[in-house]
């Protein structure tokens, strides 16, 4: 009879009480935070060109033999030249065409200056920097029942 009294109660379904699960808590936050860094290396290189020429003639004691006094010498546009991927073409002076100068009172003291610059590649600048960034994000959740 005990093994009858077993094998009834293993037979009979049992009944089980199930409590549910209920979080315990009202409310929280999260926090994350991104960290994002760069690093910019960049050179600028930048050519100037002189497309014309300058001339320029001054002295005492001496004038110009040109009917007009003029003391500039006639311009002469040459072919282009490539610098530097750059195309350009240029006004240059004819050096043979200076008018001459003479001494306005012989036996006396005088001074000539002549300057020409010439036309052609002038100055070339270089500018080379490093751009560091750092961008830092945060963001705090905040939550509740």
């Amino acid at each position: 009879m005990t093994r009858l009294f077993w094998l009834v109660l293993l037979a009979l379904p049992v009944r089980t009480l199930a409590v549910p699960v209920v979080p315990q808590f009202r409310s929280g936050s999260s926090q994350t935070s991104s960290t994002s860094e760069s690093v910019i290396n960049e050179t600028i290189t930048s050519h100037q060109y002189r497309t014309g020429y300058s001339y320029s003639a001054s002295g005492h004691n001496i004038e110009s033999t040109d009917t007009n006094k003029y003391i500039n010498p006639t311009a002469t546009t040459l072919t282009e030249q490539t610098v530097g991927g750059v195309n350009f073409s240029w006004t240059s002076p004819n050096l043979e065409s200076v008018p001459i100068c003479t001494i306005t009172n012989p036996g006396a003291s005088f001074s000539l200056q002549e300057t020409l610059i010439t036309p052609g590649l002038d100055t070339v600048t270089t500018i080379t920097r490093t751009i560091n960034s750092s961008t830092t994000t945060e963001t705090t959740t905040t939550f509740g029942q």
